[in-house]
């Protein structure tokens, strides 16, 4: 329930605190109120859900009870071997252990006791297939889609989805409904679908409200939200941490301010800090991260701030990542409104055939179908070397027509707004095109060249394109003889310009730069407990994140799934028994 500050007295006494109101935050709160505890959910910004709320959702629980619907063949020791491949010596095998331990029970707790709601998705395989151990189903889990209506006037406290990733002004639409809207000439049951769909966000315009129909990550908060509001949760937001309280090395509370009010709020039973990472702070980003032009795709809470009250408190980070950063490929454009829209490059457009990734030197650097996180990890090592951030997306004419380009959607005929404001630079020829993104003409011929030779024999010698069932995946199944290569080859072609206003039809191609979120955690204990610089264990400061697996392989879902994973056991742990 949400609530204004000026409603806590001064000294109220919570049995658990959350710190951050993201899927890891939501988490913890919605396990310990199921333990029947008095909780505090307490945001910095004036909407809830972070950045799982901007996101896919897609949460990473092997062997849960919804795996065995698509995957029965699955089993702990697969997940273990697979992971033990992809994770190495990055983390502890006892932090791994503890993880698999804890996630299918999370997903059956949540389930079984509020809204929270999952299911598989019939075809989401493992990013890195290299691996042993790797699956093509029933690890990933979506939430169901949530009718927004239900919250009532609370619907308006969930942050609001990337505009670039709705459609009509504010539609939120999974990859179920996209597949859907596609085939809704071709299919009854994909037509009524659409019309259902179509006919909610409709109905939500003309009473002048956002879209209520929930899917990906505000599905996902949505049933958090509605689930902790059963459960008697008190939520502050617009409200900011100002300190934590401390009494003989303990954890004990935390001072809060919002506007003029402060108040001093005791935890009985521990604090967790789900408050997001450094994304947006000053000093530690250029401390963790490499040098060059980033943005961060990441809900603007991700000020560090909560790190810094740790840390002055004794806390440390995290070590052995092999990154400190969640990687994607975004471009740039600027909003009607003034902002700045930073749109990742997941998988909708360089996966599919038709599409090549060239650096300053208009060579290839990378196989374009690998993950977002080890697409940007090229970008860097590559950089190191030849200009390569930014790099460029190219399609031709049919490539964009038939799967969009980045925020030019599949069978946009309007190009002039991209072309105005060289969000897509035109040329009649690769030659031009090359002169107008400023990019040797003979090296990005070369390139298109071999790309056409790679499309008719479906093979990619240089980087093995289309090579894992997960490169293939993310390609067109229709196409022959690799799903993930086609021809470039019919004009107009098009770039994203660096500097040239001109235009002229050609081929269409977008500069590329790095999208972060941050990925370096706490230290921690087997479980959520953090630990001092010493090594010892810091009673009543608790952890919920994916701290314990980063390397480059699930990244951003597997994340997901720890914060649900973690929020159980920790939760759990921290109501039922005092930490001293």
């Amino acid at each position: 329930m949400f609530k204004n500050i000026e409603a806590i007295s001064d000294d109220a006494r919570y049995d658990l605190i959350a710190i951050g109101s993201g899927a890891a935050g939501m988490a913890a709160a919605l396990f310990a109120a199921i333990e029947g505890r008095k909780v505090l959910l307490v945001e910095r910004t004036e909407y809830v859900g972070g950045t799982s709320a901007l996101s896919a959702a897609t949460t990473w629980i092997p062997n849960s009870h919804h795996s065995k619907s698509v995957n029965p063949d699955d089993s702990r020791e697969k997940v273990r071997t697979f992971l033990d491949g992809v994770v190495g010596n990055h983390s502890a095998p006892s932090m791994r252990e503890a993880f698999l331990d804890s996630a299918p029970d999370a997903v059956a707790t949540l389930e079984a006791n509020s809204i929270v709601k999952f299911r598989p998705y019939a075809t989401h395989p493992d990013y890195e297939q290299q691996f042993e151990g790797a699956t093509m189903r029933g690890r990933a889990l979506e939430p169901v889609p949530f009718d927004g209506r239900d919250l009532g006037a609370d619907l308006g406290n969930i942050r609001p989805p990337i505009p670039e990733f709705t459609i009509f002004g504010g539609m939120m639409v999974d990859r179920t409904d996209i597949g859907h809207l596609l085939a809704l000439k071709k299919s009854a049951r994909s037509f009524a679908h659409a019309i259902k769909i179509l006919a909610h966000y409709a109905g939500d315009r003309l009473k002048g409200r956002r879209g209520s129909r929930l899917v990906m990550g505000n599905a996902l908060i949505g049933r958090f939200l509605a689930s902790l509001n059963a459960r008697g949760v008190d939520i502050l937001i617009r409200t900011e941490v100002q300190d934590l309280v401390t009494e003989n090395g303990t954890v004990t509370g935390a001072v809060l301010k919002s506007g003029t009010t402060s108040r001093r709020v005791a935890a009985t039973h521990g604090v967790v800090l789900a408050a997001g990472g450094f994304n947006r702070h000053p000093q530690r980003r250029g401390e963790l991260l490499p040098k060059g032009e980033t943005y961060s795709p990441s809900a603007p809470g991700h000020t560090g701030t909560m790190q810094d009250i740790a840390l002055r408190l004794g806390a440390r980070l995290g070590e052995g990542n092999l990154d400190n950063a969640f990687w994607a490929p975004v471009s740039i454009r600027r909003r009607a409104d003034g902002s700045t829209a930073s749109f990742p490059h997941f998988v909708m457009d360089r996966s599919k055939p038709g599409t090549v990734c060239v650096d300053q030197t208009g060579r290839r650097f990378v196989n374009e179908s690998v993950s977002y996180h080890l697409f940007g990890r090229a970008m860097f090592e590559h950089d190191k070397q030849v200009p390569c951030i930014p790099c460029f997306i190219i399609t031709d004419a049919t490539g964009l027509k038939k799967y969009g380009l980045g925020m030019v959607r599949m069978g946009t005929r309007n190009l002039a707004p991209y072309l105005a404001d060289s969000y897509l630079t035109e040329g009649a020829t690769i030659s031009e095109l090359a002169g107008k993104i400023g990019v040797p003409a003979t090296n990005l011929e070369g390139t298109i060249a071999a790309m056409n030779r790679y499309a008719a024999d479906g093979i990619d010698p240089d980087f093995g394109r289309g090579t894992t069932p997960y490169h293939r995946v993310n390609g067109d199944a229709s196409i022959e003889p690799n799903p993930t290569l086609g021809p470039i080859s019919t004009a107009p072609y098009y770039a994203r310009a660096s500097l040239s206003r001109r235009h002229r039809r050609g081929h269409r191609s977008r500069r590329q730069r790095m999208g972060t979120g941050h990925a370096r955690r706490w230290q921690r204990d087997r479980g959520t407990l953090c630990l001092r610089q010493r090594g010892e264990f810091d009673h009543g400061r608790h952890l919920s994140g994916p701290g314990h697996h980063h390397r480059s392989g699930h990244h951003v879902c597997l994340s997901r799934g720890a914060t649900c994973a973690w929020g159980d056991p920790g939760a759990s742990r921290r109501v039922n028994r005092r930490l001293t």
